[in-house]
């Protein structure tokens, strides 16, 4: 790492935390650090504070509570991929867990840190948005869909650290990605929840920022089968366009990525 001049903490409580973010506005939460460390090493980061929340045994859960899927935003993408009760009732969850970089990735990495970053091109946000899952702060609770509010932006306030994620356990759900072979991060990723009352399908990858499918969750909604999605042509005007794919290909994959998902569960 590039030598930087910052100050170091390892809490041992959450309030602890808040009072160090309180104290200094150019403090940085470090969890797994998978994205901030490697940000500070291109100098795209200069945290004054790294306020290290990795220790906290009260972030680190995953438990099954009235028809949610409880997981604290210290679980790691390794727990969440072979925790029993996830595989039990959200086994979408795991398989997109499973997925997310390589072992030592998701041995470190955690669902808090993830969504709270909201990276254009990471799984979780997916997961969050399809199943309208709730998260919970140090001082709200906030819903998925008015959560991610554009690239590496989210409604979270100065200070405020994510907590928990409540994952509503639906009928059926399935995560398909078409991913960068390197870094394994979505290209394109499809999350598709069916629920007694609605079908979401939620996209990362593809965009600035995750989105909901809406003409194809009028389509499956109707009739849940990947035929329903045939003549469905995604709009690539304001997809990502890169060195990967451009944005007419983003969107070919979309298209495909949501009939793999659906095959998976029909």
């Amino acid at each position: 790492m590039i030598p930087a001049a910052f100050r170091y903490h390892r809490v041992k409580t959450l309030a602890e935390a808040e009072k160090l973010l309180a104290a200094s506005p150019e403090a940085k939460l470090l969890a797994g650090g998978q994205t901030l460390i490697a940000a500070m090493k291109m100098r795209l980061a200069r945290p004054s504070d790294l306020v290290d929340i990795s220790g906290l045994k009260e972030l680190s859960f995953i438990r099954a509570t009235g028809g949610a899927l409880v997981v604290g935003a210290g679980a790691t993408h390794n727990d969440i991929a072979n925790s029993p009760e996830v595989l039990r009732l959200l086994p979408a969850l795991a398989e997109l867990a499973g997925g997310i970089g390589d072992p030592a990735v998701r041995h470190v990495g955690t669902l808090g840190g993830s969504v709270a970053n909201n990276d254009p091109t990471a799984d979780y946000p997916a997961a969050l948005l399809a199943l309208g899952a709730t998260v919970t702060t140090n001082r709200r609770t906030i819903a998925a869909d008015g959560f991610f509010t554009g690239m590496f932006s989210t409604a979270l306030a100065g200070g405020e650290i994510v907590t928990s994620v409540s994952f509503p356990v639906p009928e059926r759900a399935s995560y398909r990605k078409f991913r960068n072979p390197a870094s394994h991060y979505a290209m394109a990723g499809i999350f598709v929840a069916k629920t007694k009352v609605e079908v979401r399908v939620a996209v990362t990858g593809a965009a600035p920022c995750v989105f909901r499918a809406r003409e194809m969750e009028t389509a499956l909604s109707e009739n849940f089968s990947p035929a329903a999605l045939n003549g469905i042509d995604v709009d690539p005007s304001g997809l990502n366009s890169d060195i990967h794919a451009s944005a007419d290909y983003r969107a070919h994959l979309v298209s495909v990525m949501a009939k793999r998902a659906v095959e998976a569960l029909a």
